[in-house]
This record gives C-alpha cells, sequence and structure tokens, in this order.
C-alpha cells in the first residue's frame, strides 16, 4: 500500500533508481527521506540527529555516484541510515537495531553498499586509501569517497590516514561534513580551525565567485580550468592561512559549501568526480536539519529514545517508579565526591562527557576536568602525564574504545607503574549498538597487563567504594569497569569504604556446588540460584570483584570444599575470569568439574540486553540450566 507522503521514496529501491529521478524533484526526495528517518526513530529508537544532518550530502553522492562500484565509506557510521534507507533497506528499517534485524551501522555482510564495515570513529579516510590503492593496482575504475564528520577528525588516526593519502596521491574524495558536533559540542585545535574557515565572511565570497566561474568556464577546456583553480589556490593563500593545513598534506582543499543545498552538492560532486588525485570537500551541515527539537538540542537527539514526532517530547519511564541509578551517573557523582576530598583527582574522557556523566564535575571543577575529543590513545598518555606531576587522574572511555588505546595503556601507564585509574563504562554487552560496542574484552586484556588491578562491582555502592579505593592504592594502574544501564540498589549513596585490593566476599554458603561471578552478573546469579534450590540443590555464591589480583585464599576455600564450580563473566571466554579460575585449579593442583559461563569465542549481534544475554545463556535461566547440567540434573 502506497503511503501519500512518500511518493517519491516509495519509487527508490536502490540507488539505480534515485539516479532515474530528476535533478528538480531531488529536494522532494530530501523531504521524505527525513520524514522518514524521523516517524520510524520516533518509534524504534536509534541515532537520529547526525542521520538528519546528512540527508541532503546521502542523496547527492548516490546520485552523482556509481555505488556500489564506487565506493562509499561513512566514518562511525551514526549518519549512515538516510544510505540504508536508500539502499534496499526501507522496508526492513523498522527492524534497525533490533534482535535479528539490520545492524544500526554500515556492515559488509549486510550489504554489498556497505563498502566498510565501522562503528569506531576516524577509520574512514584510512580505509578509503586502501581500497583506492587496491583499485588502481587491479586497474579498476572506481571512485572512493570517505565521509568523515569534523568529530571524528580529532581522532589521530583520521591524520595518520591524511598523511600518507597525500604521499600516495591516491584518487579519493574526503567529505568533512562539519557540523560541530560528535555526541558533545567539539573541542580542541581542529574544531577552532574548521570554524575560522567556515565563519571568514571575505573567503566566503570570493570563494564562491571561484566556483561560479569554475562552473562558467568548465567547457572551455582543462587549460581554462587549471587557471581557475590555481586562482583559487592563490586566494586561500592570502585570505586565509589556516587553508594549508589539507594542501601541506597534499591535498586540494575545496569549501565550505552547504551541505543542504541539493542542487550545488549535486554539481560541486560531479565537478570533484572528474579531478583525480586526494581532494577535501568541506561540507556545512546541521546535526538534526529539518526536525526543530533535534536542531536546538543536539546531544540529547543524537540518540534519544522514543519521542513524540509531533511535540518533540521524549517517552520517558513511569516516573512514579523509583529506579535505581544508571551506573554513570553513580560515577559522574562519585568523581565530584573524590574531587571535593582531594584536589588531586582530575577527569578526562575522550569526547564523551554527557556520555560517562563526567559533565558533571565539569560544572563544578572545570579546570579539573578534560574532555581531549575522540582521541583515546591521547586521553590515556594525558592521563599518564598527569599522574606522573603527582595527579590522580580518572581515565573514563567506554570499554569497546578503551580497545583502541591498548599500546598507550601499557607503554605509558603500566610499564612506569602510574597511578591511573581507568573507569571502563558500558562493560559486557550493551545492546542494540551491537559487536562494534560491545565492552567485552576488557576483563581479558586488562588481566594480562603486569602492575595492572583488575575490579568489577557488582552493586553501585560497590562502583562508589572501589573508587574511593583507587585514589587509596599506594602505587599502580587501576581498572574498574561496570555495565551500561541501572544497577539494582536505588539507596546508593553510603559513607565511603576502603575494599581490601584483591579481596572478594562470600554472599552464600552452599555444598553441592559453588559458583563464582564477577561484576554486574553476579546479579543474575542470585536470580538463578532459587531456582537451583527449588531442585534440591545447596548453592554458594563469591563475588569475586578483582580479576586482578584474584582472591586466592576463596580460591583455596572453593576448590577445598567443592567439586562442583562454576564462573560467571560478562566477558569473553577466552582468557577471562573463567580461564584465571581454571589457571589457579591446575597450578595448585586441585581438581574439579569446572564450567566457565561468558561470551562465547563469536561477535554477538545487536538486541536488547536481555535478548543478548539469553542467547549467551547469562540470564538467570541459562545460568540454571548450566549449573543443574553440571549437577547432571534436569532443567530450570
Amino acid at each position: 500500500m502506497t503511503d501519500e507522503k512518500y511518493s517519491l521514496l516509495e519509487t527508490i529501491h536502490y540507488p539505480d533508481d534515485l539516479r532515474k529521478i530528476s535533478r528538480k524533484d531531488l529536494p522532494k526526495v530530501c523531504e521524505e527521506l527525513r520524514q522518514f528517518i524521523i516517524d520510524q526513530v520516533s518509534v524504534n529508537p536509534g541515532h537520529l540527529g547526525s542521520s538528519l544532518g546528512v540527508v541532503e550530502l546521502t542523496v547527492a553522492l548516490h546520485y552523482v555516484y556509481n555505488t556500489p562500484q564506487d565506493h562509499l565509506i561513512w566514518d562511525v557510521g551514526h549518519q549512515a541510515y538516510p544510505h540504508k534507507i536508500l539502499t534496499g533497506r526501507r522496508e526492513v528499517f523498522h527492524t534497525n537495531r533490533k534482535y535479528g534485524g539490520i545492524s544500526g551501522f554500515p556492515k559488509m555482510a549486510e550489504s554489498e553498499y556497505d563498502a566498510f564495515g565501522v562503528g569506531h570513529s576516524s577509520t574512514s579516510i584510512s580505509a578509503a586509501l586502501g581500497m583506492a590503492v587496491a583499485s588502481h593496482l587491479k586497474g579498476d575504475d572506481r571512485k572512493t569517497v570517505a565521509v568523515i564528520g569534523d568529530g571524528a577528525m580529532t581522532g589521530g588516526l583520521a591524520f595518520e590516514g591524511l598523511n600518507n593519502a597525500g604521499v600516495n596521491k591516491a584518487d579519493i574524495l574526503v567529505i568533512l561534513n562539519d557540523n560541530q558536533m560528535a555526541i558533545d559540542p567539539n573541542v580542541g585545535g581542529i574544531t577552532n580551525y574548521l570554524t575560522n574557515i567556515a565563519t571568514s565572511p571575505t573567503y566566503n565570497r570570493l570563494k564562491d565567485d571561484v566556483w561560479n566561474a569554475m562552473g562558467r568556464l568548465s567547457g572551455l577546456g582543462p587549460k581554462a580550468r587549471s587557471m581557475v583553480g590555481k586562482a583559487q589556490h592563490v586566494l586561500k593563500n592570502m585570505l586565509l592561512h589556516h587553508s594549508n593545513l589539507f594542501e601541506a598534506l597534499n591535498f586540494r582543499y575545496f569549501g565550505p559549501v552547504d551541505g543542504h543545498d541539493i542542487a550545488s552538492l549535486t554539481h560541486v560532486l560531479a565537478d570533484l568526480k572528474n579531478i583525480p588525485g586526494p581532494k577535501v570537500l568541506h561540507v556545512l551541515t546541521k546535526k538534526g536539519k529539518g526536525f526543530p527539537h533535534a536542531e536546538l538540542n543536539q546531544t540529547v537527539f543524537h540518540a534519544p529514545g522514543k519521542f513524540d514526532k509531533t511535540t518533540g517530547e521524549r517517552i520517558q519511564r513511569n516516573n512514579d517508579i523509583v529506579y535505581p541509578p544508571l551506573y554513570q551517573d553513580v560515577f559522574g557523582e562519585t568523581i565530584v565526591d573524590l574531587a571535593k576530598l582531594d584536589e588531586r583527582v582530575v577527569g578526562i574522557t575522550p569526547a564523551m562527557p554527557t556520555g560517562c556523566s563526567l559533565n558533571q564535575m565539569m560544572e563544578l571543577y572545570p579546570e579539573r576536568s578534560f574532555d581531549v575529543g575522540i582521541a583515546e590513545q591521547h586521553a590515556v598518555t594525558f592521563s599518564a602525564g598527569l599522574a606522573a606531576q603527582g595527579m590522580l587522574p580518572f581515565c573514563n572511555i567506554y570499554s569497546t574504545f578503551m580497545q583502541r588505546a591498548y599500546d598507550q595503556i601499557i607503554h605509558d601507564v603500566a610499564i612506569q607503574n602510574l597511578p591511573v585509574v581507568f573507569c571502563l563504562d558500558r562493560g559486557g554487552l550493551v545492546g542494540s549498538d551491537g559487536p562494534t560496542h560491545h565492552g567485552v574484552f576488557d576483563l581479558a586484556f586488562m588481566r594480562s597487563i603486569p602492575n595492572m588491578t583488575v575490579a568489577a562491582p557488582m552493586t553501585e555502592p560497590e562502583l562508589r567504594n572501589l573508587m574511593y579505593t583507587a585514589i587509596h592504592h599506594p602505587k599502580g594502574p587501576f581498572s574498574i569497569r561496570y555495565p551500561r544501564g541501572n544497577g539494582i540498589t536505588p539507596d546508593w549513596r553510603k559513607k565511603f569504604e576502603l575494599i581490601p585490593i584483591g579481596v572478594g566476599r562470600k554472599l552464600k554458603e552452599g555444598e553441592d556446588v559453588a559458583i563464582l561471578s564477577i561484576g554486574h552478573v553476579g546479579n543474575f546469579v542470585s536470580e538463578a540460584i532459587p531456582k537451583i534450590e527449588e531442585k534440591g540443590y545447596s548453592v554458594g555464591h563469591y563475588d569475586m570483584r578483582f580479576l586482578k589480583p584474584i582472591d586466592t585464599a576463596i580460591l583455596h576455600d572453593v576448590f577445598t570444599t567443592f567439586k562442583n564450580v562454576v564462573t560467571v563473566e560478562d566477558g569473553v571466554i577466552q582468557g577471562g575470569f573463567g580461564s584465571a579460575v581454571i589457571e589457579y585449579m591446575v597450578d595448585h593442583g586441585f581438581q574439579a568439574k569446572v564450567k566457565r559461563l561468558g561470551v562465547p569465542d563469536r561477535f554477538v549481534e545487536q538486541g536488547r540486553p536481555e535478548e543478548l544475554y539469553r542467547e549467551c545463556g547469562l540470564d538467570s535461566e541459562g545460568i540454571c540450566n548450566a549449573v543443574l547440567n553440571i549437577l547432571k540434573s534436569g532443567p530450570c
């Protein structure tokens, strides 16, 4: 059944259909596409603002370039909804980010139009360069375009890609999508630099004249075109010293241009398509474009959850229910309390102050709070420098993004045994963002690093006390990981207590089987135990709290007492908590039947957290069945 408000959009199944549409009808396509995204994301939450901001740019790219023959690579992928809708996935877009549905990010296995899988920032230029060089070596006639936001441009990998691409002189176009926003407003020198370009009135007025001249002279041959190009180069050098940043890297810089003028974009892209070598097109867009509420509150409407598409009001949970706090808010309030106690406490985050709740400290202690941009490697080494001079840095990075700074953790922090506290938010299976964002590797990779203390709280008060303990730790790095979402303890604000390093706690006595857990999944164990005991078994439960140093007193007691042991963790099963327990058992000559529960050795797709924990056998029913199986009993 045809929906009249999507009369053009419903005729577009793939970009070939889009290219049959008259240029004069492209604004209508953009209007329908934008409304379709608003309609869909209002009821099926996802990344709204960034996708609304690139509607015209996406339409123009698929209109001008011969995708999928030409390669289009998105950076991060938050902005790829218009791309997905135009490339064969409109009719299944209602499954976006859902269990068994399409991914919220470009994914090579999902579509030939997704030229490269993404999810983390700053990768597009390097990937585009590799693809462009491969096309050249194979003699393929392909164009390669990378679309990167100004936020992602703050990542060091983006500059490494630019530097190498200029030397290679590869035929790639880098589109700099400049909206001055990532999730929070962008910070740093690159942001100021781009703002200077975008707001120079003299340069922009004369630049427009040059573009117009290029259009008029386009039919006069390459010599005339070359003369206009040289004139533009001279203009930039005269009026805008900063323009040399890209050109010093052997990129030809064009722009800035209006990213919401579809007619202009298609003409500019058609021109650039025929210019060889590395090029940068600077495009100015507005995050949330076309939806006033998203334009006015860009951080909230980056990923707003469900909302009323008419009023813009976000649909909240029942306010009559007292919910436990988000773990991130426990971190945010606790670091403020610690900053009050000790002036050496500082907070660092790579571009996620709202997401990790460091914004609370930024409001009260701005001089001791640092958003360093999307630069995890820098965040870690910057923290190391602070620690080397006697400060107590809390470096808050999502678990999945901490992977990007592994060398810095080892080389700059651990080897020098510096007291940096790593607070790893979003540990475990995070939900609908899928495999690029699940925080499942940190327990295993942190455990392998000498001098590192590795801890995971089961509850919010434990998170608070572990943070307090970390600033009293005599020396060395300290990793604390906790999940996305709510905890279990509404009344969590207690007086600080020191937790002895490497000491777990026995939560329950038992005789038939011991369950050892670490982190928030211990609460799933607590839910499973009554189901197991209904079958007539006695269950002991231990919250280990520390993976490193692990509580050897508890392990000695467990393996002396029990012949059946189950370990539970929401990290990868290879090399994680369960592996540490088995290593202790073998090294000390014990024998027991051990069942490890954790994230299996594969990439888990997207879905609601409860769906994913059930898939991995980590919900209460899965834990119950695993325990009964080791006891050779029937299922729960």
